[in-house]
């Protein structure tokens, strides 16, 4: 599948391109949402990952690693969403009182 292997692709660039804006950042609450957003990048390369074996290969010790990482994937996935909610209005709000001081 040609469309997955793209999100795949994609799903990775996102998760190297957050990682380097969390190495990045001087802010703390700045570093946290960042890790969140690569979280969920990450989760997403995994499941997708885990979705591309199963048209890949058939086999019984496939499908059982594909739901292993369909499951981690999407938990991940899950808990940076999660995170993500929580610090972005802190973030936010760091980010207006940085301003206000220069």
């Amino acid at each position: 599948m040609p469309a997955l292997v793209i999100f795949i692709i994609f799903s990775f660039s996102f998760y190297v391109y957050y990682k380097i804006r969390y190495v990045r950042a001087r802010r703390p609450i700045e570093r946290q949402f960042f890790s969140a957003k690569s979280s969920m990048a990450l989760g997403l390369f995994v499941a997708l990952f885990g979705i591309n074996q199963l048209f890949l290969y058939s086999t019984t010790v496939t499908y059982i690693v594909s739901a292993i990482f369909i499951a981690l994937g999407f938990g991940s996935v899950w808990a940076g969403y999660r995170a993500y909610r929580h610090y972005l209005p802190q973030a936010v709000k760091e980010a207006e009182e940085a301003a206000k001081q220069g």
